[in-house]
Parts: structure tokens; sequence; C-alpha cells
């Protein structure tokens, strides 16, 4: 099967309803275009707001539900253009619990689930730790039109394990919604470095699973609130095929729709010739379940 999918990459302003509208709009022009699968950035309704630790901005948390009126207007798109929809929101869960959490929305308009980031970052100008609560409804795999997505955030994608969890759950495609991007005074000694890094480790996953990789990124620069000197957002969104290869890339600055249509049939061909799964010696990982190994 073929499915075309759209990746969102913009900027985003202190304007909540702005970046919306911005979404919606691009959710527009994607269905209008043939898309069967649009995916937002991560956190897409508000600038990164984690540069910095202010109890003020979990007024941007929303309960995720059907009720909800992003969930709304979400679903009125994927229902108007038969999409299935992946949107990278703020959850506020209850009093005092939030979650980094992405929905995702099928091509009839029903909200069919959601997945809550399990890795929590918390370096400088990354204060996540401050915001969210790590997620628990595990690893997931989501059935939908167009094959079985598997949706992992951001800093989840340097970890090699959720990722083949997700595979060994059945996905054919990972989304990875994804806010990153270099501090000023680090990008001419590690910028590249550090990009080539978050780039690699992802087109690894893909090999060792046998699946589409997509991450979409952020981009723009934004102030740190506090004076700091803030993050340049690398953009770069990118998709990969079953053999690590890059199949589209967007730019490092622009903001734009990333449209790339993939041949699900791939993975069962790919999987024939490197079975990394059906040599797995699941028996010696015991230890993988150990923080440390002295």
């Amino acid at each position: 099967m073929k499915v075309k999918i759209a990746q969102l990459q913009h900027s985003c302003s202190k304007d909540t309803e702005e970046n919306h509208k911005k979404v919606l709009e691009f959710i527009e022009e994607a269905g209008s275009k043939g898309a069967n699968i649009v995916c937002t950035q991560e956190l897409y309704k508000t600038q990164y707001f984690c540069q910095v630790e202010d109890w003020d901005n979990f007024k941007y948390a929303e309960v995720i539900d059907e009720n909800n009126q992003t969930i709304k207007d979400l679903s009125k798109l994927a229902e108007k253009y038969q999409l299935v929809i992946i949107a990278s929101l703020f959850e506020r869960r209850a009093k005092g619990v939030y979650h980094n959490t992405a929905v995702v929305i099928d091509t009839n308009g029903k909200l069919i689930g959601k997945y809550r980031k399990m890795h929590i970052p918390d370096d400088p100008h990354f204060y996540e730790k401050f915001y969210f609560t790590e997620g628990d409804l595990g690893y997931q795999v989501f059935k939908t039109r167009y094959g079985n997505i598997g949706v992992l955030i951001c800093w989840d994608q340097w970890f090699p394990e959720a990722t083949r969890l997700t595979a060994l759950k059945g996905a054919d495609m990972i989304f990875y919604p994804t806010a990153i991007g270099w501090l000023p005074e680090e990008k001419e000694e590690f910028g590249k470095s550090q990009y080539n890094a978050w780039e690699t480790v992802q087109r690894g996953h893909s090999v060792a699973n046998g699946c589409f990789v997509i991450t979409t990124n952020r981009v723009g620069f934004e102030n740190s609130p506090d004076g700091n000197s803030g993050i340049e957002f690398w953009g770069q969104s990118f998709i990969t095929n079953t053999y690590g290869e890059i199949l589209n890339k967007a730019s490092v600055n622009r903001e734009e729709i990333l449209l790339t249509e993939v041949d699900l049939r791939e993975i069962e061909e790919t999987r024939k010739v490197w079975p990394f799964f059906r040599d797995r010696r699941v028996c010696s990982y015991d230890d993988l379940t150990k923080k440390w190994l002295d």
C-alpha cells in the first residue's frame, strides 16, 4: 500500500491561537494535495516554553478528550480530507499532573488514542522534567486506515529500546514530533556534530527495525524568557526508508509542508533480506532491564 505523508514544519509565535490556526491551514493544504497522514511538530501550539522553569507556563496545558476544542478542530479536518492526524499537545491530566502527549485521530475524525512521552530530558534550555510527568501508557501502535502507526516524541528518538518495542508491536511507521535545535554558544563548535548524531541515530532505527521513520521538527529562533541565549531550531524534518536512506528532507530555516509517498510493501521485503527480528536472541537480553551493569 502506498501512503502519502505530510510533515508540518513551522515556527511558533507567542500566540497559541495563531499557531493553531496556522497548523489547521497547513492541514487543509496537505489534505488538498492528497496527503493520507499528517504529523505536527512537538508542542505545535506554543513556543518551546521549556527553556525556563516557570509555573505560569502550565496555563498552556489542556485536557485531551473528544470535548476539547483543539481535538474537535483537528477531527473535523481529519474527517473532511480522510486523514490520519498525529498532533503533539501539552496535556493536563489532573491537578498537578501534566504530560507531553501526542494524539492520533483517524480518518473518521475519531480520537483513537494518545502516547505520552516516556523519556523526559532535563538539560540547559530543555527543562522538561519541571513540566512533564513520564508517560505511563507504554509504547503503542495505532491501527489506522493507512497502516500501523507508532508514535514517540523528541527525546525518545535517542533510545533504541523505545523504537524496538514500538516496532515489535507492529509499527510500519514511527513518527517523532520534535523540537530540537542549536544553542547559539555551542553551534560553531558542536553544531554539525550534534545534527549529524541526531540524524544518524534515527536512520539507524529504520535499519535495525525495517520500518519508516518520520521526524517533524520546528524552525526559527526563539528567545529565552530569562534573557539567556535562546534556541535556533534546526528544522530539517526528514523521512527515512527501511534501509535508513533519507527519502525527503525539509530546509533548515523555512516553514513548509514536506510531502512524501512511501510504499509499505517495502517493509516485508526488507525484513526478508535482513531478518533481524528472526535472529534476535531474546534469552540473552535480560540485563537490558537493569539501569547499569557493574
